[in-house]
Protein backbone atom coordinates (compact mmCIF):
# COMPACT_ATOMS: atom_id res chain seq x y z
CA UNK A 1 0.00 0.00 0.00
CA UNK A 2 1.34 3.15 -0.84
CA UNK A 3 1.72 6.05 1.48
CA UNK A 4 -1.48 7.87 -0.21
CA UNK A 5 -3.68 5.16 -0.56
CA UNK A 6 -6.45 4.38 1.55
CA UNK A 7 -7.17 0.55 2.64
CA UNK A 8 -10.11 -1.30 0.82
CA UNK A 9 -13.30 -0.79 2.30
CA UNK A 10 -12.40 2.84 3.99
CA UNK A 11 -15.79 4.22 4.89
CA UNK A 12 -15.93 7.75 2.93
CA UNK A 13 -18.74 10.21 3.88
CA UNK A 14 -20.17 13.48 4.83
CA UNK A 15 -22.11 14.90 7.95
CA UNK A 16 -25.09 16.73 8.79
CA UNK A 17 -27.04 17.66 12.06
CA UNK A 18 -30.59 17.83 11.89
CA UNK A 19 -31.45 21.37 13.92
CA UNK A 20 -28.21 22.59 11.54
CA UNK A 21 -30.04 21.56 8.23
CA UNK A 22 -33.53 20.71 8.37
CA UNK A 23 -35.47 23.87 8.89
CA UNK A 24 -39.48 22.97 8.97
CA UNK A 25 -39.34 23.23 12.46
CA UNK A 26 -43.48 23.34 12.85
CA UNK A 27 -44.07 20.85 9.92
CA UNK A 28 -44.73 17.32 9.92
CA UNK A 29 -45.99 17.22 13.74
CA UNK A 30 -42.35 17.92 14.85
CA UNK A 31 -42.15 19.70 18.43
CA UNK A 32 -40.09 22.43 20.12
CA UNK A 33 -36.53 21.33 21.14
CA UNK A 34 -34.30 23.31 23.26
CA UNK A 35 -32.71 24.95 20.33
CA UNK A 36 -35.80 26.31 19.35
CA UNK A 37 -36.04 27.96 22.75
CA UNK A 38 -32.53 29.02 22.89
CA UNK A 39 -32.08 30.50 19.27
CA UNK A 40 -35.58 32.43 19.84
CA UNK A 41 -34.12 34.27 22.94
CA UNK A 42 -32.89 37.55 22.35
CA UNK A 43 -28.99 37.49 22.54
CA UNK A 44 -28.51 33.52 22.64
CA UNK A 45 -27.21 33.35 19.08
CA UNK A 46 -25.04 35.60 16.62
CA UNK A 47 -27.69 38.25 14.78
CA UNK A 48 -30.81 36.27 16.45
CA UNK A 49 -30.70 33.87 14.24
CA UNK A 50 -32.21 30.41 14.42
CA UNK A 51 -32.73 26.94 12.63
CA UNK A 52 -35.90 27.47 11.76
CA UNK A 53 -35.33 27.55 7.70
CA UNK A 54 -31.31 26.32 8.38
CA UNK A 55 -30.32 24.56 4.63
CA UNK A 56 -34.24 23.90 3.99
CA UNK A 57 -33.23 19.74 4.11
CA UNK A 58 -36.52 19.04 4.84
CA UNK A 59 -37.69 19.83 1.38
CA UNK A 60 -34.49 19.44 -0.45
CA UNK A 61 -33.92 16.38 0.69
CA UNK A 62 -33.95 14.41 -2.46
CA UNK A 63 -32.27 17.41 -4.79
CA UNK A 64 -29.48 16.84 -1.47
CA UNK A 65 -29.03 13.36 -1.85
CA UNK A 66 -28.51 13.72 -5.55
CA UNK A 67 -25.87 15.96 -4.61
CA UNK A 68 -24.26 13.20 -2.60
CA UNK A 69 -23.95 10.87 -5.13
CA UNK A 70 -22.53 13.33 -7.68
CA UNK A 71 -19.15 14.19 -5.40
CA UNK A 72 -19.66 10.27 -4.56
CA UNK A 73 -19.78 10.00 -0.98
CA UNK A 74 -20.35 6.35 0.04
CA UNK A 75 -22.29 6.81 3.75
CA UNK A 76 -23.64 9.76 5.00
CA UNK A 77 -24.11 10.57 8.62
CA UNK A 78 -27.32 12.50 9.98
CA UNK A 79 -29.32 12.55 13.29
CA UNK A 80 -32.86 12.46 13.98
CA UNK A 81 -34.57 14.89 15.52
CA UNK A 82 -35.64 13.77 18.83
CA UNK A 83 -39.05 16.47 18.67
CA UNK A 84 -39.49 15.05 15.10
CA UNK A 85 -40.21 11.70 16.68
CA UNK A 86 -41.60 12.35 19.95
CA UNK A 87 -42.88 15.71 19.90
CA UNK A 88 -43.14 16.04 24.06
CA UNK A 89 -40.10 13.54 24.04
CA UNK A 90 -42.56 11.03 25.47
CA UNK A 91 -45.15 8.41 24.21
CA UNK A 92 -46.05 7.14 21.12
CA UNK A 93 -44.02 7.84 17.80
CA UNK A 94 -45.31 10.43 15.51
CA UNK A 95 -45.05 8.46 12.09
CA UNK A 96 -45.19 11.51 10.03
CA UNK A 97 -41.95 12.27 11.23
CA UNK A 98 -40.66 9.02 11.16
CA UNK A 99 -41.57 8.55 7.46
CA UNK A 100 -39.44 11.62 6.53
CA UNK A 101 -36.74 9.58 8.21
CA UNK A 102 -37.95 6.63 6.21
CA UNK A 103 -37.91 8.34 2.70
CA UNK A 104 -34.22 9.71 3.28
CA UNK A 105 -32.79 6.89 4.19
CA UNK A 106 -34.47 4.63 1.23
CA UNK A 107 -33.50 7.46 -1.15
CA UNK A 108 -30.13 7.30 0.05
CA UNK A 109 -30.00 3.53 -0.49
CA UNK A 110 -31.37 3.79 -4.29
CA UNK A 111 -28.22 5.43 -5.15
CA UNK A 112 -25.80 3.31 -2.78
CA UNK A 113 -24.81 5.85 0.14
CA UNK A 114 -25.08 3.73 3.41
CA UNK A 115 -27.08 6.00 6.15
CA UNK A 116 -25.53 6.33 9.17
CA UNK A 117 -27.94 7.17 12.56
CA UNK A 118 -27.05 9.73 15.17
CA UNK A 119 -30.11 9.45 17.43
CA UNK A 120 -29.05 12.74 19.66
CA UNK A 121 -27.15 15.75 18.11
CA UNK A 122 -28.18 17.55 21.13
CA UNK A 123 -32.31 18.54 20.13
CA UNK A 124 -34.03 17.75 23.61
CA UNK A 125 -37.24 18.19 23.16
CA UNK A 126 -38.38 20.99 25.30
CA UNK A 127 -40.84 19.62 27.32
CA UNK A 128 -38.35 17.07 28.94
CA UNK A 129 -36.09 20.00 29.55
CA UNK A 130 -39.02 21.93 31.31
CA UNK A 131 -39.06 18.32 33.38
CA UNK A 132 -35.69 18.62 34.19
CA UNK A 133 -33.37 17.94 30.90
CA UNK A 134 -30.31 15.97 31.08
CA UNK A 135 -29.43 16.41 35.10
CA UNK A 136 -32.82 14.46 35.92
CA UNK A 137 -32.23 11.40 35.84
CA UNK A 138 -35.41 10.38 34.60
CA UNK A 139 -34.50 11.94 31.11
CA UNK A 140 -32.16 8.60 30.58
CA UNK A 141 -35.14 6.18 30.53
CA UNK A 142 -36.82 8.74 28.17
CA UNK A 143 -33.94 8.54 25.49
CA UNK A 144 -34.31 4.73 25.65
CA UNK A 145 -37.30 4.90 24.49
CA UNK A 146 -37.00 7.19 22.03
CA UNK A 147 -34.14 4.82 20.87
CA UNK A 148 -35.79 1.94 20.12
CA UNK A 149 -38.82 3.87 18.56
CA UNK A 150 -36.49 4.78 15.80
CA UNK A 151 -34.70 1.65 15.17
CA UNK A 152 -38.36 -0.08 15.05
CA UNK A 153 -39.19 2.47 12.18
CA UNK A 154 -35.39 2.16 10.70
CA UNK A 155 -33.74 -0.95 11.55
CA UNK A 156 -34.57 -2.97 8.53
CA UNK A 157 -33.01 0.28 6.87
CA UNK A 158 -29.97 1.56 9.09
CA UNK A 159 -27.13 -0.27 10.17
CA UNK A 160 -25.01 1.36 11.75
CA UNK A 161 -26.08 3.77 14.95
CA UNK A 162 -24.36 5.89 16.85
CA UNK A 163 -26.13 7.07 20.15
CA UNK A 164 -25.03 10.64 21.36
CA UNK A 165 -22.82 13.49 19.37
CA UNK A 166 -20.22 14.95 21.51
CA UNK A 167 -21.84 14.22 25.53
CA UNK A 168 -19.13 16.77 26.11
CA UNK A 169 -20.78 19.46 24.59
CA UNK A 170 -24.17 18.64 25.30
CA UNK A 171 -23.15 18.30 29.46
CA UNK A 172 -20.31 21.33 29.93
CA UNK A 173 -21.46 24.19 27.01
CA UNK A 174 -25.47 23.19 27.45
CA UNK A 175 -25.47 23.61 31.31
CA UNK A 176 -21.97 24.63 32.46
CA UNK A 177 -20.95 27.60 30.49
CA UNK A 178 -24.70 27.90 28.82
CA UNK A 179 -23.22 29.16 25.39
CA UNK A 180 -25.26 25.84 24.20
CA UNK A 181 -28.99 25.27 24.85
CA UNK A 182 -30.87 25.02 27.25
CA UNK A 183 -28.57 27.91 28.57
CA UNK A 184 -27.74 27.26 31.97
CA UNK A 185 -24.69 27.62 34.28
CA UNK A 186 -25.24 25.22 36.93
CA UNK A 187 -21.92 23.12 37.23
CA UNK A 188 -23.19 20.62 39.48
CA UNK A 189 -26.29 19.72 36.69
CA UNK A 190 -23.50 19.91 34.69
CA UNK A 191 -21.89 16.94 36.17
CA UNK A 192 -25.40 15.10 36.25
CA UNK A 193 -26.10 15.50 32.65
CA UNK A 194 -22.45 13.93 31.93
CA UNK A 195 -23.53 10.79 34.00
CA UNK A 196 -26.82 10.72 32.57
CA UNK A 197 -25.96 11.21 29.16
CA UNK A 198 -23.57 8.30 29.41
CA UNK A 199 -26.22 6.03 31.30
CA UNK A 200 -28.89 6.78 28.45
CA UNK A 201 -26.06 5.90 25.50
CA UNK A 202 -25.17 2.78 27.55
CA UNK A 203 -29.31 1.80 28.01
CA UNK A 204 -30.17 2.72 24.39
CA UNK A 205 -27.20 0.42 23.14
CA UNK A 206 -28.03 -2.24 25.08
CA UNK A 207 -31.96 -2.03 23.99
CA UNK A 208 -31.03 -1.70 20.42
CA UNK A 209 -28.58 -5.01 20.57
CA UNK A 210 -31.37 -6.99 22.36
CA UNK A 211 -33.30 -6.82 19.08
CA UNK A 212 -30.47 -6.47 16.46
CA UNK A 213 -27.39 -8.04 17.69
CA UNK A 214 -26.00 -7.94 14.21
CA UNK A 215 -26.67 -3.66 14.17
CA UNK A 216 -23.08 -1.58 14.54
CA UNK A 217 -23.54 0.92 17.72
CA UNK A 218 -21.12 3.25 18.96
CA UNK A 219 -20.82 6.76 20.47
CA UNK A 220 -19.08 9.73 19.15
CA UNK A 221 -16.79 11.81 21.50
CA UNK A 222 -15.30 15.42 20.32
CA UNK A 223 -11.28 14.23 21.68
CA UNK A 224 -8.50 17.29 21.66
CA UNK A 225 -4.40 16.14 22.00
CA UNK A 226 -3.88 18.83 25.01
CA UNK A 227 -0.73 20.14 26.18
CA UNK A 228 0.60 22.65 28.64
CA UNK A 229 1.57 25.64 27.60
CA UNK A 230 5.33 25.29 29.57
CA UNK A 231 6.35 22.39 31.81
CA UNK A 232 5.83 24.77 34.67
CA UNK A 233 4.14 21.93 37.54
CA UNK A 234 0.88 24.33 37.66
CA UNK A 235 0.82 24.39 33.30
CA UNK A 236 1.64 20.30 33.89
CA UNK A 237 -1.72 20.27 36.26
CA UNK A 238 -3.47 22.36 33.93
CA UNK A 239 -3.48 19.83 30.99
CA UNK A 240 -4.20 17.20 33.40
CA UNK A 241 -7.44 19.01 34.50
CA UNK A 242 -8.73 19.62 30.97
CA UNK A 243 -7.73 16.24 29.63
CA UNK A 244 -9.57 14.47 32.10
CA UNK A 245 -12.83 16.51 31.72
CA UNK A 246 -12.69 16.86 27.89
CA UNK A 247 -11.72 13.02 27.39
CA UNK A 248 -10.68 10.76 30.10
CA UNK A 249 -14.37 11.62 31.67
CA UNK A 250 -16.18 9.89 28.75
CA UNK A 251 -13.38 7.39 27.15
CA UNK A 252 -12.80 5.80 30.58
CA UNK A 253 -16.43 4.96 32.00
CA UNK A 254 -17.10 4.06 28.28
CA UNK A 255 -14.46 1.89 27.65
CA UNK A 256 -13.13 0.45 31.31
CA UNK A 257 -16.17 0.94 33.44
CA UNK A 258 -14.72 3.65 35.79
CA UNK A 259 -14.77 7.62 35.94
CA UNK A 260 -10.89 8.90 36.55
CA UNK A 261 -10.40 9.05 40.51
CA UNK A 262 -8.27 12.55 39.71
CA UNK A 263 -11.16 13.72 37.78
CA UNK A 264 -13.43 13.36 40.47
CA UNK A 265 -11.28 15.06 42.74
CA UNK A 266 -11.12 17.39 40.83
CA UNK A 267 -14.89 18.17 40.78
CA UNK A 268 -15.17 17.22 44.45
CA UNK A 269 -18.82 18.32 45.91
CA UNK A 270 -19.98 18.90 42.44
CA UNK A 271 -20.83 15.05 42.68
CA UNK A 272 -23.22 13.72 44.58
CA UNK A 273 -23.57 11.36 46.26
CA UNK A 274 -26.18 9.72 44.81
CA UNK A 275 -25.25 10.29 41.23
CA UNK A 276 -23.70 7.06 40.49
CA UNK A 277 -25.93 4.54 41.70
CA UNK A 278 -25.45 0.18 41.47
CA UNK A 279 -24.76 -0.89 37.92
CA UNK A 280 -24.28 1.95 36.18
CA UNK A 281 -20.89 1.97 35.34
CA UNK A 282 -21.52 -1.57 33.72
CA UNK A 283 -24.51 -0.23 31.54
CA UNK A 284 -22.46 3.02 30.20
CA UNK A 285 -19.71 0.03 29.32
CA UNK A 286 -21.78 -1.50 27.21
CA UNK A 287 -19.80 -3.19 24.74
CA UNK A 288 -18.98 -0.74 21.37
CA UNK A 289 -18.86 -1.40 17.64
CA UNK A 290 -16.83 1.41 16.73
CA UNK A 291 -16.32 4.52 18.29
CA UNK A 292 -16.76 7.87 16.74
CA UNK A 293 -14.48 10.56 16.73
CA UNK A 294 -14.93 14.38 15.92
CA UNK A 295 -11.36 16.31 16.24
CA UNK A 296 -11.23 19.76 15.23
CA UNK A 297 -7.84 21.42 17.34
CA UNK A 298 -5.45 21.32 19.79
CA UNK A 299 -6.43 22.60 23.51
CA UNK A 300 -3.06 24.46 25.05
CA UNK A 301 -3.53 25.38 28.41
CA UNK A 302 -1.90 27.23 31.07
CA UNK A 303 -2.58 27.64 34.90
CA UNK A 304 -4.34 31.36 35.53
CA UNK A 305 -5.42 32.79 38.70
CA UNK A 306 -9.03 34.06 38.23
CA UNK A 307 -11.72 31.76 37.40
CA UNK A 308 -12.89 32.47 34.03
CA UNK A 309 -16.51 33.51 33.74
CA UNK A 310 -19.04 30.99 31.81
CA UNK A 311 -15.98 28.14 32.03
CA UNK A 312 -17.21 24.80 30.42
CA UNK A 313 -14.99 23.34 33.08
CA UNK A 314 -16.05 22.64 36.50
CA UNK A 315 -13.46 22.62 39.04
CA UNK A 316 -10.94 23.80 36.67
CA UNK A 317 -12.50 27.40 35.70
CA UNK A 318 -9.04 28.99 36.49
CA UNK A 319 -7.33 26.78 33.23
CA UNK A 320 -6.58 29.53 30.52
CA UNK A 321 -6.85 28.31 26.85
CA UNK A 322 -3.47 29.59 24.99
CA UNK A 323 -3.32 30.86 21.29
CA UNK A 324 -0.72 28.89 19.31
CA UNK A 325 1.51 29.95 16.80
CA UNK A 326 -0.27 28.20 13.35
CA UNK A 327 -2.57 29.23 11.31
CA UNK A 328 -5.96 29.40 12.66
CA UNK A 329 -9.64 28.89 11.03
CA UNK A 330 -12.89 31.13 11.20
CA UNK A 331 -13.53 29.55 14.31
CA UNK A 332 -10.35 30.75 15.89
CA UNK A 333 -9.04 27.01 16.19
CA UNK A 334 -5.30 26.24 15.60
CA UNK A 335 -5.05 23.82 12.66
CA UNK A 336 -3.35 21.20 14.24
CA UNK A 337 -3.36 17.82 12.35
CA UNK A 338 -0.60 16.60 14.52
CA UNK A 339 -2.90 16.40 17.07
CA UNK A 340 -5.10 13.91 14.90
CA UNK A 341 -2.61 11.66 15.10
CA UNK A 342 -1.56 11.87 18.76
CA UNK A 343 -5.36 11.52 19.95
CA UNK A 344 -5.96 8.58 17.28
CA UNK A 345 -2.82 6.81 18.70
CA UNK A 346 -4.28 7.76 22.32
CA UNK A 347 -7.24 6.52 21.35
CA UNK A 348 -6.23 2.83 19.90
CA UNK A 349 -4.02 2.39 22.86
CA UNK A 350 -6.95 2.31 24.82
CA UNK A 351 -9.47 0.77 22.73
CA UNK A 352 -7.53 -1.67 21.24
CA UNK A 353 -8.73 -2.96 17.79
CA UNK A 354 -12.05 -1.33 18.56
CA UNK A 355 -12.45 0.58 14.69
CA UNK A 356 -12.13 3.80 14.95
CA UNK A 357 -13.98 6.27 12.90
CA UNK A 358 -13.29 10.38 12.21
CA UNK A 359 -16.97 11.28 12.50
CA UNK A 360 -16.37 14.89 12.40
CA UNK A 361 -13.45 16.83 11.01
CA UNK A 362 -13.25 20.26 9.24
CA UNK A 363 -13.20 23.75 9.58
CA UNK A 364 -15.04 26.90 9.09
CA UNK A 365 -13.76 30.06 6.84
CA UNK A 366 -15.38 33.39 5.44
CA UNK A 367 -16.14 31.71 1.62
CA UNK A 368 -17.47 33.62 -0.81
CA UNK A 369 -18.74 32.92 -4.29
CA UNK A 370 -16.63 34.47 -7.00
CA UNK A 371 -17.24 36.03 -10.52
CA UNK A 372 -17.08 32.55 -11.81
CA UNK A 373 -19.87 31.10 -9.71
CA UNK A 374 -16.96 29.06 -8.28
CA UNK A 375 -16.18 28.73 -4.13
CA UNK A 376 -12.18 28.94 -4.35
CA UNK A 377 -11.70 27.58 -0.73
CA UNK A 378 -8.12 27.20 -0.84
CA UNK A 379 -7.65 27.07 2.94
CA UNK A 380 -10.57 24.59 3.69
CA UNK A 381 -9.08 22.60 1.08
CA UNK A 382 -5.40 22.71 2.09
CA UNK A 383 -7.25 21.66 5.95
CA UNK A 384 -8.86 18.48 4.32
CA UNK A 385 -5.39 17.57 2.71
CA UNK A 386 -3.80 17.95 5.99
CA UNK A 387 -5.75 16.16 8.41
CA UNK A 388 -6.12 13.15 5.70
CA UNK A 389 -2.86 12.59 5.20
CA UNK A 390 -2.71 12.78 9.01
CA UNK A 391 -5.56 9.93 9.19
CA UNK A 392 -3.45 7.77 6.54
CA UNK A 393 -0.23 8.08 8.68
CA UNK A 394 -1.97 6.53 11.55
CA UNK A 395 -3.62 3.81 9.68
CA UNK A 396 0.18 3.33 8.54
CA UNK A 397 0.97 3.34 12.70
CA UNK A 398 -1.14 0.41 12.96
CA UNK A 399 -4.29 2.69 14.33
CA UNK A 400 -7.93 0.64 12.97
CA UNK A 401 -9.28 3.31 11.44
CA UNK A 402 -11.82 2.47 9.07
CA UNK A 403 -13.88 5.54 7.81
CA UNK A 404 -13.58 9.38 7.66
CA UNK A 405 -16.63 11.93 7.63
CA UNK A 406 -15.93 15.30 6.58
CA UNK A 407 -17.91 18.50 8.87
CA UNK A 408 -19.98 19.56 7.71
CA UNK A 409 -21.20 18.55 3.59
CA UNK A 410 -23.41 21.77 3.41
CA UNK A 411 -23.11 25.12 5.41
CA UNK A 412 -25.61 25.18 8.00
CA UNK A 413 -27.06 26.66 11.66
CA UNK A 414 -23.29 27.10 13.83
CA UNK A 415 -25.19 27.12 16.65
CA UNK A 416 -24.87 30.22 18.77
CA UNK A 417 -22.69 31.71 15.74
CA UNK A 418 -25.41 31.43 13.67
CA UNK A 419 -25.19 31.93 9.83
CA UNK A 420 -21.83 33.43 10.56
CA UNK A 421 -19.56 30.48 9.92
CA UNK A 422 -19.10 28.35 7.40
CA UNK A 423 -18.14 24.92 7.87
CA UNK A 424 -19.55 23.28 4.44
CA UNK A 425 -17.97 21.80 1.27
CA UNK A 426 -21.29 22.96 -0.02
CA UNK A 427 -21.54 26.54 -0.55
CA UNK A 428 -25.52 27.24 0.83
CA UNK A 429 -26.89 30.56 -0.35
CA UNK A 430 -29.22 31.38 2.68
CA UNK A 431 -31.45 33.61 0.44
CA UNK A 432 -31.79 31.63 -2.29
CA UNK A 433 -30.79 28.14 -0.61
CA UNK A 434 -28.78 27.83 -3.62
CA UNK A 435 -25.98 24.99 -3.76
CA UNK A 436 -23.08 25.37 -5.19
CA UNK A 437 -20.24 22.91 -4.10
CA UNK A 438 -16.67 24.28 -2.99
CA UNK A 439 -13.35 23.61 -4.41
CA UNK A 440 -12.59 21.63 -1.21
CA UNK A 441 -16.10 19.27 -2.39
CA UNK A 442 -14.25 18.92 -5.55
CA UNK A 443 -11.11 17.95 -4.05
CA UNK A 444 -12.32 15.07 -1.35
CA UNK A 445 -14.78 13.85 -4.64
CA UNK A 446 -11.42 13.19 -6.04
CA UNK A 447 -10.10 11.18 -3.09
CA UNK A 448 -12.80 9.06 -2.67
CA UNK A 449 -13.29 8.24 -6.54
CA UNK A 450 -9.33 7.54 -6.49
CA UNK A 451 -9.42 5.92 -2.45
CA UNK A 452 -5.82 7.68 -2.09
CA UNK A 453 -4.78 11.17 -1.76
CA UNK A 454 -3.84 13.14 -4.84
CA UNK A 455 -0.61 14.60 -5.25
CA UNK A 456 0.95 17.63 -4.75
Amino acid sequence: MSDARFPDGFVWGAATAAYQVEGAVSEGGRGRSIWDTFSHTPGRTAGGDTGDLAADHYHRWRDDVAMMADLGLQSYRFSVAWPRVQPDGTGPANQEGLDFYRALVDELRSYGIEPWVTLYHWDLPQALQDAGGWPARDTVSRFADYATLVHDALGDRVGYWTTLNEPWCSAFLGYASGVHAPGRTDARDAVRATHHLLLGHGLATQAIRAVAPAAQLGITLNLYAVTPATDAPADLDAARRIDGLQNRLFLDPLLEGRYPQDVLDDLGPLVDDDLVRDGDLATIAAPLDLLGINYYTRHTVRAGDEPAPQSPFPGSETVVMVQGEKPVTDMGWDVDPAGLIEVLDRVHRQAGPLPLYITENGAAFPDEVTADGAVHDLERTAYLRSHLRACRSAIAAGVPLRGYFVWSLMDNFEWGHGYRKRFGIVHVDYATQRRTPKDSALYYATVLREGRLPSG
